[in-house]
């Protein structure tokens, strides 16, 4: 079957592209609701709260007191419970609980509304050619932004009280990168179904410019979440008073420290942004001369209302539910920077026809 993903239809008319991209920006918008479960779930401190990996009996919760009561008892066994939910009750234990599974659960969703399309619409033959293979790249994706959910939530069971933070940051790049991917496949089977004859858009280096700014912002930003750099400091512009954390400097080595150090990856996400914005207004301007205002308007929305939210966390001491909207906007401006370079890539691919 995987050779009929990339086949040619008998007919012009048996690809279904706008049907196709329909079903992406379904799975696109699951992909943004788990991000924002998944910060949820960082906030709350719930994503040990499930120590076993099942992947299919996993999607039944407890459904007795007694499969309660042997779900609490194996997190009472590793040292996260002993460290922050010592006086935990069973009914908080609960609570907690109720965040890493709805967190799993969507992620056993999403996996279902990508493979199950995926299956009906290349038995049918009505993948466009070229697409097969991508949509594939697209699914084995996720698959693997699973696993690295899943060595996430290891490496927090035995020795640590908390999950590794690069393990987190890899967790949510993955999910972020499947999220434009998804995306930008979308943009082109739109522009298929309005054009047979249109060719994908191409990936132009200002595109690339912006995306890697965009990345290394989310990057730190996920190194926040996962070393609480949020609560290094409560204050805006200054950290703490001061503009620079000096005394944190020679600690350890420079490598170390960028990835591992609160104080300094708070500092860095919070100055990084506005290079990030440098890039962003940049690709925002190409997106508005390339003919796609409505892209334009998308990106300059979005990173206002993120540098906004992210100056109201801090300040409010990592408020969940600011903390929260500034995960949902963090995807939502991977969507639009998505959708500004796809605009840019069209022109591009429309003028060399």
């Amino acid at each position: 079957m995987l050779m009929q993903l990339d086949s040619q239809a008998d007919t012009p008319d048996r690809t279904r592209p706008r049907q196709l991209a329909l079903w992406l920006l379904v799975v696109a918008a699951m992909i943004v609701a788990i991000v924002v479960v998944g910060g949820i779930t960082r906030l709350t401190e719930s994503g040990l709260s499930i120590t076993q990996w099942q992947p299919i009996s996993g999607v039944i919760p407890p459904l007795t007191d007694a499969q309660w009561q042997a779900e609490f008892a194996r997190y009472r066994e590793i040292p996260q419970y002993h460290a922050i939910h010592a006086n935990i009750t069973l009914s908080g234990f609960k609570y907690i609980f109720f965040w890493e599974y709805l967190h799993r659960l969507l992620g056993r969703l999403i996996g279902s509304v990508f493979a199950l399309p995926l299956i009906w619409f290349a038995v049918r033959r009505q993948i466009p050619a070229g697409y097969g293979w991508r949509l594939v790249a697209l699914l084995a994706l996720g698959g693997l932004q699973g696993t690295f959910g899943w060595l996430m939530v290891r490496s927090g069971l035995s020795i640590r009280t908390e999950v590794a933070p690069l393990w987190l940051a890899t967790h949510l790049m993955t999910a972020l990168f499947t999220l434009a991917g998804v995306v930008w496949t979308a943009l082109d089977l739109l522009a298929l179904d309005r054009d047979r004859r249109a060719r994908p858009a191409r990936l132009r280096p200002i595109a690339i410019i912006a995306g890697a700014a965009l990345a290394i912002q989310l990057f730190y930003g996920a190194l926040m979440a996962g070393l609480r750099a949020g609560h290094a400091a409560s204050d805006w512009p200054l950290m703490n008073g001061r503009f620079f954390p000096t005394e944190v400097i020679g600690t350890r080595p420079l490598g170390s420290l960028l990835v591992d150090d609160p104080w300094l990856v708070h500092f860095i996400h919070r100055w990084w942004a506005w290079v990030a914005v440098a890039a962003l207004l940049v690709l925002a301007g190409a997106a508005r001369k390339a003919g796609d205002r409505r892209a334009s308007i998308a990106v300059h929305t979005a990173f206002g209302v993120q540098i906004l939210l992210g100056i109201a966390t801090v300040m409010s001491g990592v408020d969940i539910t600011l903390a929260a909207l500034h995960q949902l906007t963090g995807a939502l401006l991977v969507v639009a920077t998505a959708w500004a370079a796809h605009s840019i890539g069209r022109s591009a691919a429309i003028a060399r026809g």
